[in-house]
């Protein structure tokens, strides 16, 4: 039901509001300059600006606060493993791939489009390797099975954003001519389907860290007082958003961001099952810090070797596309964190899906 939402709401808000042959959504590569963007808006720079500052301040002011306190969870602070030799592999990997990225050698010329998965497989092995080092398992040895499906959810899961993506055209690729269609949709696959893994891999490594559990595990607890109203609530902004989104794509672009995981969240609570939000009713938000900052982390990575790449993607953001930082304005960046939301609770769903067949055996 979620799927079908993300894909028919845009679509046919398209088809009722906007003045094109639908076909132009299924284009590959996606051309840009269709839609005409708003210039660059100091009132509207600020009310963001000043929104995000409203959404994260009592999570820094209680970070700051927990930090110089300097409380620990443990009096003595755990003894570290070696770093494993698998790990200086990745670091290989990661640091051939970096070089060959940025630079641009004649003879490997015909390679180098090619060389983004394998930063992103060298940053996934790295992460992991930390991680046993800081606490002797990392979910790549522990959870072969569910991690090798992060990997193929990733795929589909980016393949949503980059369809409705199409109808806001905030990002666009360039350099990508000499892939093809077909060759464009199996490349951009492989390189999709590295996004689960490295935000959840990079999540594990935050949470090792005690500092994150000692701040959020006993935060502001949220308790809706009729809760499936605020789903059914929420779930019907979220679809009104979508639809609307082909005809407004200037004001509504930052939904493409929330709607996805408002209308996953918001089933979920309807069907009266536990989500990504549950633990909140307890004030236990360790686990959303841990994974919006892995997205943040993430994103300034993504970000920076997308810089010197040669095929590359580009930004083009209504009213904020200003400040860059990389390629990206920086309002952008605020995009992650309900992004980094967004990977759990899919990633959630395939680790249920694993359990339930395990069980089932």
């Amino acid at each position: 039901m979620a799927a079908g939402l993300l894909l028919g709401l845009p679509l046919l808000g398209a088809w009722m509001f906007v003045d094109e042959p639908l076909w132009i959504y299924f284009d590959f590569p996606p051309e840009p300059g269709r839609i005409d963007h708003a210039p660059f808006s100091w009132p509207v720079f600020w009310v963001l600006a000043l929104l995000i500052a409203a959404c994260l301040a009592p999570f820094a002011v209680r970070g700051l606060r927990v930090f110089l306190q300097g409380r620990r969870i443990n009096a003595k602070a755990q003894p570290l493993e070696a770093f494993p030799a698998w790990g200086h592999a990745g670091i290989a990997v990661g640091a051939v791939a970096w070089i060959f990225s940025w630079t641009r050698f004649s003879w490997f010329g015909a390679w180098q489009p090619y060389t983004f998965p394998l930063l992103w497989l060298g940053y996934i092995i790295i992460v992991n390797a930390l991680c046993q080092r800081r606490t002797g398992a990392c979910r790549m040895l522990a959870q072969p099975r569910f991690f090798a499906l992060l990997f193929l959810a990733s795929a589909v899961f980016w393949w949503f954003f980059e369809y409705l993506n199409r109808f806001v055209l905030n990002w666009y690729y360039v350099d990508v001519d000499m892939f093809g269609p077909a060759g464009y949709i199996f490349y951009a696959t492989i390189c999709f389907s590295t996004v689960l893994p490295a935000v959840w891999s990079t999540a594990d490594l935050i949470a090792s860290y005690p500092f994150f559990r000692h701040a959020f595990a006993d935060f502001i607890p949220l308790r809706p007082r009729h809760s499936g109203l605020a789903a059914g609530t929420l779930l019907t902004a979220a679809a009104a958003g979508l639809f609307l989104l082909p005809a407004y794509p200037n004001w509504l672009f930052p939904l493409l961001w929330v709607s996805p995981l408002l209308i996953i969240v918001c089933f979920q609570a309807i069907a009266g099952r536990p989500h990504l939000f549950s633990p909140v009713a307890r004030g236990q938000w360790q686990r959303l810090v841990c994974f919006a900052t892995a997205a943040l982390v993430c994103g300034f990575f993504w970000e920076m070797w997308n810089f010197y790449s040669l095929a590359r993607w580009e930004y083009s953001i209504p009213f904020v596309h200003g400040f860059e930082v990389f390629e990206m304005p920086l309002p952008g960046y605020a995009g992650y964190l309900p992004f980094g939301l967004e990977c759990a609770a899919v990633g959630d769903i395939v680790q249920r899906q694993v359990a339930t067949r395990r069980q089932g055996k």
